[in-house]
């Protein structure tokens, strides 16, 4: 089978089934696996789809944001694991940001017992931080109401006044152009200023943000090292090559 016949069977499956799996594909194009990993780069380099691990699924830019209890109820055991991995990092008289985020609140009970000092803007996160008796400040601004993020020129201000060790940042879209993207321009400017006020920043992220975009652009790929589930070894190498990725098993 020819290549242009390949990638059109290849996006003739997507259409039908939404994800695949390589091993799919090697059995309707008759192809080998290196053939279609192959061709599984190309097109997602032409934005034809998007690698996944052990497959494909079609590329879909978003623009629309899920709520916090749609958000908390995907991908659990992942998010944990990524959690947990993440809060070792912090090491006592460390001053932390923690963004606003499921993936992130779930850091918050590996935090017990360290003698640090958070900053957020997650409502959502402050029962957790006062359960385990964590030093916390709040910045200032207008709630959302799906993502119980505090947002805003307030918020910016806010944040402005404080200096980070670490930060620690949920995001939506990961992708290699386009880098860390979220649905809504003023959580994006909090995400970047976030970014620019610490020694260290981490985005958290299981592997089903990758090669997404959305619609606001919070920094480039360089700018934070990523924090994420087993993902496609094809995948990985790409993203490596612009920016840290740490790997934990879930």
């Amino acid at each position: 089978m020819l290549t242009p016949e390949r990638h059109r069977k290849i996006i003739d499956l997507l259409g039908e089934k939404q994800v695949v799996t390589i091993q799919e594909l090697v059995d309707a194009t008759t192809s080998s696996e290196s053939t279609i990993r192959r061709d599984l780069s190309q097109l997602q380099k032409d934005k034809k789809l998007k690698r996944v691990h052990g497959g494909a699924s079609l590329f879909n830019q978003k623009s629309e944001e899920l709520s916090v209890s749609e958000k908390a109820a995907k991908n659990l055991t992942e998010k944990e694991k990524i959690a947990q991995y993440a809060a070792s990092l912090v090491k006592n008289g460390d001053c932390v940001y923690i963004d606003a985020g499921t993936t992130t609140l779930q850091m918050i009970p590996y935090l017990k017992g360290k003698d640090i000092t958070v900053v957020t803007n997650g409502i959502s996160h402050l029962d957790y931080l006062s359960e385990n008796e964590i030093s916390t400040y709040l910045i200032g601004g207008f709630v959302k109401p799906k993502t119980k993020a505090i947002v805003g020129s307030c918020a910016l201000t806010s944040l402005s006044s404080y200096r980070f060790d670490k930060c620690f940042m949920g995001i939506n879209g990961i992708h290699l152009d386009s880098g860390y993207t979220t649905p809504d321009p003023e959580e994006a400017a909090i995400k970047h200023l976030a970014i620019s006020l610490t020694q260290e920043a981490f985005v958290l992220a299981d592997n089903s943000k990758f090669n997404e975009i959305t619609f606001a652009k919070v920094a480039d790929l360089n700018k934070a090292v990523i924090i994420t589930t087993e993902m496609d070894e094809d995948l990985a190498y790409d993203y490596q090559e612009k920016t840290e990725i740490k790997v934990v098993k879930a």
